[in-house]
């Protein structure tokens, strides 16, 4: 018994080393995340293995592991840009992206932990200003913001790719004007829009004259015509069957054969 505790302390002092090294070389990497793994003694970041995945690792304690967030992830950028005409433009963007999975190891060697702030928002900034400035504030503000949008996309992409960075999409939420030039947009975008429809109420109207001036004239050739085929023997053929049918009628009527002018029947009495 007086030996026990000269035994026990050693073995705890070797189960404490053993919770501290198994509390060094364990890393949990969550859902979403991957890990590089750094080598104090074998050649630094590891970059030509895929990064650790998600779930339960032991690593040696000397070593350590740098965890990213791989799923798609979204950033905010408010900028102050210029128009062709250099008027200042506030533009309110975000970007979707998420870094290249396999080339996790090399990002973390070249860009570092934040990759965002040194690479990705630099670059939606350039390509902004350089797409905007194409651009006058009326394009902005009406008809071409999804054209912006798909350049800054297209610009953006274009150096993204090779900095180990996957973007997969650039929303432009809001273009701010300065208010006495959205007035002024706004103003000449009424009178434009008056304008064609005072237009199309011009058109509209010499349409529906045209369309009655078709219809007199129609009018007017068919009168022409059917004057001209009206002949004296055919109006006296034409009253004499009139005669007769009202000569059929019950009410009591005398009628002279020939007794109207051009020898059309004349009808006396109608009760």
């Amino acid at each position: 018994m007086d030996k026990l505790p000269k035994i026990a302390l050693p073995v705890i002092f070797v189960l404490i080393a053993l919770v501290i090294l198994i509390s060094k070389s364990a890393v949990t990497i969550g859902s979403g995340e991957a890990g590089v793994l750094y080598k104090t003694f074998g050649g630094g970041v590891v970059t030509d293995e895929p990064p650790m995945g998600e779930g339960f690792h032991i690593v040696a304690p000397w070593n350590k592991v740098y965890i990213y967030e791989v799923r798609q992830q979204e950033v905010f950028e408010k900028m102050n840009v210029l128009s062709s005409n250099g008027l200042d433009i506030k533009l309110d963007a975000s970007a979707w992206f998420q870094p290249q999975f396999n080339e996790l190891g090399k990002l973390h060697q070249e860009k570092g932990e934040d990759y965002v702030q040194r690479v990705l928002l630099p670059t939606i900034r350039s390509a902004a200003r350089s797409v905007v400035g194409r651009y006058t504030p009326e394009q902005l503000y009406s008809s071409k913001r999804d054209a912006i949008q798909a350049e800054i996309f297209d610009e953006t992409k274009k150096i993204v790719e090779g900095e180990y960075i996957q973007l997969n999409e650039i929303l432009v939420r809001d273009v701010t004007l300065p208010p006495t030039i959205k007035d002024a947009i706004e103003r000449k975008l009424k009178q434009e829009q008056e304008s064609l429809e005072y237009e199309f109420r011009l058109v509209t109207a010499k349409k529906e004259a045209e369309k009655v001036t078709i219809e007199a004239q129609g009018k007017a050739d068919a009168n022409r015509i059917l004057s001209a085929s009206l002949t004296d023997k055919i109006l006296q053929d034409k009253g004499i069957d009139a005669t007769l049918k009202l000569s059929e009628s019950p009410n009591a009527k005398v009628i002279v054969v020939g007794g109207g002018d051009a020898g059309l029947p004349l009808i006396l009495g109608n009760n």
